[in-house]
């Protein structure tokens, strides 16, 4: 089976690409904007002709797209994520490669949900900002192009590679700092927030799966659990030995409360003496899955620790994925825990220690 990989060089491409290398039936060739892609091809401003001779001469029988911007304005996710994805449908209605589509989205493309309910795909997607909403729309040019296609929607994806502006990331970038300095406590924002986190190498399987299967329409792919993010941040700190207390931001002044471990005496690391003050800011202007919005130091401060906006990705304070059908339609389960995913990022933000 010859596959065709659009955006190898992403956090969730470079997983798709080592799982579908390792399977011998599977021939694999990438398309992207950087030199190391097998051909060089800007979605976002290339020709839906020139793909489609692309595809003609390549002939793939699948086609996987995992290309896209997280970050930047409504115009520039727009290009990056709609427009792009436009460009990749009416070349596959053009050519005679007949492949089959399979779409990375994302559970932005939801926004807010009940707490404590488990999204589903028949759910009404009501994206909370501008990258779900142009997620959104890629979503639908997909389900409406006619091609055998499918769209996997991606919950909070975790594990080795983590993006330092995700909230993960943030808190395993921040807790290394933290255990550099000597600091004995770490104040953070967003720690409230419930996701659905999933392994990334377990996404990278649901795309072999679902290269490999006959499913349409949209599926989600996540663990089927929501985790509050101060549950994570403990876990990260029992993995990374971190002792020190860690306290909220989005509590009311004075009234911050510790949530992990307990401060170190003086005498054996000094106090941070630095609160980064949280800036408010509608959803509509936050870039999705962007680094964490920092305040002023205070004149006296020694360091401030990233703040985050409890809702960036603008799906408010709770999102747990449904994942029924992943497993009756592709049979796939995940398989990776949140620990381990989080010892794999603390690894990497150890060794920069």
């Amino acid at each position: 089976m010859r596959v065709l990989l659009i955006g190898a060089n992403g956090y969730i491409g470079r997983f798709v690409a080592d799982r579908l290398l390792a399977d011998p039936a599977v021939q694999l060739t990438a398309l992207g904007r950087g030199d190391d892609a097998d051909v060089r091809f800007d979605l976002a401003t290339g020709s839906p002709g020139a793909l489609t001779r692309f595809l003609d001469a390549v002939h793939p029988g699948v086609v996987v797209n995992c290309a896209g911007a997280t970050r930047g304005g409504a115009r520039e996710l727009t290009r990056h994520n709609t427009v792009a994805v436009a460009t990749v449908c009416e070349a596959l209605r053009r050519s005679g490669c007949g492949a089959r589509l399979v779409q990375i989205g994302c559970s932005s493309e939801y926004g807010p949900s009940q707490p404590g309910s488990s999204t589903a795909e028949d759910a009404v997607p009501r994206p909370g900002g501008p990258y779900g909403v142009s997620k959104l729309a890629a979503t639908e040019l997909v389900l409406g192009s006619g091609l055998d296609a499918v769209v996997l929607r991606v919950f909070s994806p975790a594990g080795p590679g983590t993006p330092a502006g995700s909230p993960l990331g943030r808190l395993a970038e921040a807790m290394r700092r933290a255990m550099q300095s000597g600091d004995g406590e770490l104040r953070l924002g967003g720690l409230g927030v419930q996701r659905d986190f999933v392994d990334v190498r377990d996404v990278a399987r649901a795309v072999h799966a679902a290269s490999l299967s006959a499913a349409q329409g949209v599926i989600n792919i996540g663990s089927g659990r929501a985790v509050r993010l101060r549950d994570a941040a403990a876990t990260l700190a029992r993995v990374a030995g971190y002792g020190g207390a860690l306290h909220e931001l989005d509590t009311p002044p004075g009234a911050l409360r510790p949530v992990i471990g307990h401060p170190r005496t003086e005498s054996v690391g000094h106090r941070v003496d630095a609160l980064a003050h949280h800036r408010a800011e509608s959803l509509g202007h936050h870039r999705p899955d962007s680094p964490a919005h920092r305040g002023d130091h205070r004149a006296d401060a020694e360091h401030a620790a990233p703040v985050a906006h409890p809702y960036p990705d603008g799906c408010g304070g709770w999102q747990q994925a449904d994942v029924r059908t992943a497993r009756d339609r592709l049979g796939w389960r995940p398989r990776i825990n949140l620990e381990e995913s989080l010892a794999d990022i603390w690894m990497e933000a150890a060794c920069r220690i």
